[in-house]
């Protein structure tokens, strides 16, 4: 049986967890990030990962950094076996990485060495990737350069968004760790180191990034509109306020439009057909400041929107 200190901070570092708190290991403590203000209320809220070690008993330790004596000698009292991280958010220091028996492995959201960052998820959905998955990654000084474990890869499908592909691999490096942590920890599995060509930086979303540009092609904001679904939500300009755009498809990717580009050059049930620079988007999930998300063909019966008017 191991001593395994789990480091996690959202959604997508949940089911990791549960897969090790069902496991044969003794999870010996949790390190997450502070708690954060949320909600209209902008009260206190645990991160997903504190709840889930709660419900189960589990020590939980949340520092700032993990840079200070003290916090490492807070994760060394746990004697930890191994170190399973997975979207923790902080950086772990060498001594941090020292600290357990075996080492310390990582849970990736990309097929390593593409994709290495913050936002894999997303950058994979927005460039156009045919397929992605998760990676066990043993860790090291540099951002995600560390040997690779094991891997599985899944499909991104065409209506794929952020959200759908973020459930699935939460799922699958659950299972990848539960069927691969104890072969490496008795060193029955080795790491292959990842290969220097092919390597891509997924850069931290920024929120500014959720304006479209209607000079691009509508296939590429068909993609970026997936990619930022559910956060930040892609959005254009609407009678001098901000338009969230949801959902959209490409309605025509040819280069010949019917209007000057970021105009609307038809509306109807099936959405609002704008101008990009080659191409026709079509809106089909929008949300109005202070509104709801809703169908296009839905917020049209309220909204007046006209061919020939500007959503630049």
């Amino acid at each position: 049986m191991l001593n395994v200190v789990y480091a996690g901070t959202p959604d997508f570092a949940v089911p990791a967890l549960t897969a090790l708190l069902n496991g044969p290991h003794r999870v010996v403590g949790v390190c997450t990030q502070p708690d954060r203000p949320a909600g209209r209320g902008r009260r206190l809220r645990a991160s997903p990962v504190k709840q889930r070690a709660q419900e189960s008993g589990v020590p939980v330790f949340q520092p700032d950094s993990l840079k200070a004596p003290d916090a490492v000698a807070a994760l060394a009292d746990w004697a930890p076996d191994v170190l399973v991280v997975a979207a923790y958010g902080l950086i772990l220091p060498q001594r941090v990485l020292d600290l357990p028996r075996h080492g310390a492995l990582n849970i990736h959201a990309s097929l390593l060495p593409r994709w290495r960052g913050a936002a894999p998820i997303q950058r994979a959905i927005e460039a156009g990737d045919p397929q992605t998955g998760v990676c066990l990654m043993e860790m090291e000084a540099g951002l995600d350069t560390g040997p690779v474990v094991s891997c599985r890869s899944t499909p991104i499908h065409p209506d794929d968004t952020a959200a759908t592909v973020h459930d699935r691999l939460a799922a699958l490096g659950a299972e990848l760790l539960d069927e691969t942590l104890d072969d490496w920890a008795a060193g029955r599995r080795t790491a292959e180191p990842q290969p220097a060509r092919g390597v891509t930086h997924a850069a931290k979303i920024d929120a500014a990034e959720a304006w479209l540009d209607w000079s691009r092609p509508a296939e590429v904001l068909e993609r970026q509109v997936r990619a930022f679904n559910p956060w930040p939500v892609t959005r254009c300009r609407y009678r001098g306020e901000s338009l969230r755009v949801w959902a959209a498809e490409v309605a025509d990717p040819t280069p010949t439009v019917a209007g000057p580009i970021g105009t609307v050059v038809a509306v109807g049930e099936a959405g609002i057909e704008v101008a990009t620079g080659e191409g026709r988007l079509r809106l089909t999930r929008v949300q109005a400041p202070g509104g709801r998300a809703q169908p296009a063909a839905e917020f049209l019966r309220g909204h007046d929107i006209h061919v020939g008017e500007s959503l630049l």
